[in-house]
């Protein structure tokens, strides 16, 4: 079947046929859908699995021209010959070789820690990389370092490799230069083995203006009723030189609502991430717009209500085919209720990405020196988003990097990163400032930048350079399009400190799950000593940005009386710190001004206790429940406190951070499959008896 009212006759060719389709003519109904059906030979289907077919249409201008069917589930090129055509594949595998799920979807997480990740560009080698090789190499460094959920770019065809998945041409295809769909669904099984969700970017935004593998190769001049896109200006996008749904035909609507059921059904996905919402939701696509929050730029003739009810249609059907589907939006405009439930007359997302957030860090550490930083406008900037609808913070995504910009540790460290990252020589004041601000950008913009989380492929351990996929200006170099997973592995260099630091923050939210907390109350904003204390959950935070300047016995604000301790500090020895922080202190809070008249009260808190505040160091300080019985066991993994332990990656115990001996005890770190070889895992330990 294939909708395309415009043609005038139409066959189904291919590798069956020997390409001659005047033996496959198709009929057309009274809605423009061709129609086909074609009865086994032998017993056996009359077109083989893994074999090429395409649509051939008569255009009404006396040429016949041949299209990629728009829902192919498989389409390939000759990778010999350059710019070779897309062909569509018919993917029917025998039962024996079709990949059968093993694993139950993972439970939605209250708060998703998102791993955003290319598999083309995985690999160390400069090659692209596969679905399987992802699946064995790549997921168990994701549950390594803590995250909850994957999210996949890149996985709907697409002819142009770099244009990083978003130029898509086979909408219902994945993409073939990493392998079939039978290895993208060995990868989601993986994943779910794991404990891992995985979301997919979707492309629902725009399509490919190329006509020969595309969608776009059914609009030959027809009238927008007749076609998947707006005719005219309308109907292109001139920034990125891509055709524009016509969301008000109902074909438009089956097409791209079937599209999520089918990698939802077929594929396990748990969600999406809904790629240019904002190009969507306004006729002016967002182009040369500046949003600053007046309902009358979201409510007027500017707002595309057809691809906002398209929105609400889709959040709607995901959400009843898969109640606990976790669906993002890409939106920069802060469209209000984009976020709440369609029953309450809201788009239906569940979050939406906080995009204001890295271009504020990209700001600083391009524009402003340490001094200048702002500690109210970080602070604004982090905790700035629409009360009730949720968001996905972020410092840095895939958009960060992406050739023409740099990863945040290059913005910060550049070329010395190619010669002071090795641990056997001191740090130089470029290296030690950038891996300490890398802590605290990532840190903070976690703990307080909203309800969810998210970060590149290798940018947690500080990734050089930049993204740059191969094209005609780098000479088809694959050199910047990889991940060079060695840096964190190797031990003499300093970039298993950020990778560490990485995941003792995810393991943080796992102890503690502050993430999903609505508590979230920012107490100190200090210009002077460019200090931030907030707290958010349980937790209290204090980030001193100052280049120099260490305090002692800063005062600290909190909410509930009590004895304190560290929970996580971004300046210990094993996160490349310093160690300036002691961990075994105690910080009893003192009760200030008249219990409940916060005008009384220090920094409008009704306790506070004191610390030290060390330079360009965050620290995580939880209240210690003192009714809990104390083991005797006072060794740094004792209870009460975050255990700074790691597992050696040549040991089988949990060795104290403190003194580098292996705790006692008869119970062994659990250092399940290959995950255990990568880097070190953290361990909170609770407050029984045994510290099980």
């Amino acid at each position: 079947r294939e909708w395309a009212p415009a043609a005038m006759d139409a066959q189904l060719i291919g590798d069956f046929n020997n390409w001659n389709g005047s033996g496959h003519r198709m009929t057309k109904d009274n809605y423009g859908v061709w129609s086909i059906r074609i009865s086994h030979v032998n017993g056996k289907p009359a077109i083989p699995h893994n074999s090429k077919v395409k649509f051939r249409f008569h255009r009404g201008d006396g040429l016949w021209v041949d299209r990629v069917p728009a829902w192919i589930r498989y389409a390939t090129f000759d990778a010999s010959k350059f710019g070779a055509p897309y062909d569509g594949v018919h993917w029917d595998p025998p039962s024996g070789e079709r990949y059968v799920f093993k694993h139950p979807r993972p439970r939605k997480p209250d708060a998703p820690r998102i791993y955003e990740a290319h598999v083309g560009m995985s690999g160390e080698k400069p090659e692209v990389s596969t679905y399987r090789e992802f699946a064995d190499n790549v997921l168990p460094r994701i549950k390594a370092n803590n995250y909850n959920t994957v999210q996949l770019m890149a996985i709907m065809e697409h002819s142009y490799y770099a244009s990083f998945g978003y130029h898509v041409t086979n909408f219902f295809a994945v993409s073939s230069r990493s392998g079939t769909p039978e290895d993208l669904k060995y990868l989601v099984d993986k994943a779910h083995s794991l404990g891992l969700r995985v979301l997919m970017d979707v492309v629902h935004s725009h399509a490919s203006s190329n006509k020969t593998d595309g969608l776009n190769g059914y609009d030959v001049g027809q009238n927008t009723q007749e076609s998947y896109f707006h005719t005219g200006e309308r109907g292109y996008h001139k920034l990125w030189d891509s055709r524009l749904f016509n969301y008000a035909n109902w074909e438009v609507l089956r097409f791209l609502l079937s599209n999520l059921r089918y990698w939802m059904d077929e594929f396990m996905f748990d969600g999406f991430r809904f790629d240019g919402v904002t190009s969507m939701l306004y006729n002016h696509h967002g182009i040369n717009m500046s949003f600053a929050g007046s309902y009358k730029e979201y409510f007027g003739l500017d707002t595309d209500v057809d691809a906002v009810v398209y929105l609400m249609l889709a959040n709607h059907l995901m959400h009843k085919l898969l109640p606990e589907a976790t669906v993002v939006a890409e939106d920069v405009s802060g469209m209000p209720v984009l976020c709440r439930s369609v029953d309450e007359g809201g788009v239906g997302f569940d979050y939406r990405l906080a995009m204001a957030i890295p271009d504020r860090w990209i700001d600083y550490l391009k524009n402003k020196d340490d001094l200048e930083w702002s500690m109210s406008g970080i602070a604004h900037t982090l905790t700035n988003r629409r009360y009730t609808e949720k968001c996905i913070a972020y410092a840095e995504s895939h958009d960060q990097s992406i050739v023409g910009d740099k990863t945040m540790a290059f913005l910060l460290m550049d070329k010395e990163m190619y010669t002071g990252m090795s641990d056997l020589q001191p740090a130089s004041p470029t290296i030690d400032r950038g891996i300490a601000l890398q802590k605290m950008i990532h840190f903070i913009t976690m703990a307080l930048g909203g309800d969810g989380y998210l970060n590149f492929m290798g940018n947690e351990f500080g990734h050089p350079e930049w993204i740059d996929f191969p094209r005609e200006g780098n000479n088809w170099s694959y050199d910047k399009c990889r991940r060079q997973w060695s840096l964190a592995d190797i031990d003499h260099l300093r970039y298993k400190y950020m990778n560490a630091f990485d995941q003792a923050m995810n393991a943080l939210d796992d102890k503690f799950s502050f993430l999903s907390s609505s508590k979230q109350i920012v107490s100190d904003m200090n210009e002077e000593k460019k200090i931030i204390v907030f707290e958010r959950g349980d937790l209290v935070f204090v980030f001193n940005f100052h280049p120099s300047k260490t305090y002692d016995g800063y005062k600290v604000g909190c909410d509930l009386p009590g004895k304190y301790k560290v929970a996580l500090d971004s300046d210990a020895l094993m996160f490349g710190g310093h160690g300036r922080v002691a961990h075994d202190n105690d910080h009893f809070t003192s009760p200030e001004g008249v219990p409940g008249v916060p005008e009384t009260n220090f920094n409008n808190r009704p306790n506070s206790f004191k610390i030290l505040s060390p330079s360009r160091t965050c620290v995580a300080y939880y209240r210690v429940e003192e009714k809990a019985e104390k083991p005797k066991d006072e060794g740094a993994a004792s209870w009460g406190k975050t255990a700074l332990g790691y597992i050696d990656v040549e040991a089988t115990g949990v060795k104290d951070a403190a003194d580098g001996e292996a705790t006692s005890g008869s119970e062994k770190a659990s250092t399940g499959g290959d995950s255990s070889k990568k880097g070190i895992n953290f361990v909170f330990l609770s407050p029984d008896k045994d510290n099980k």
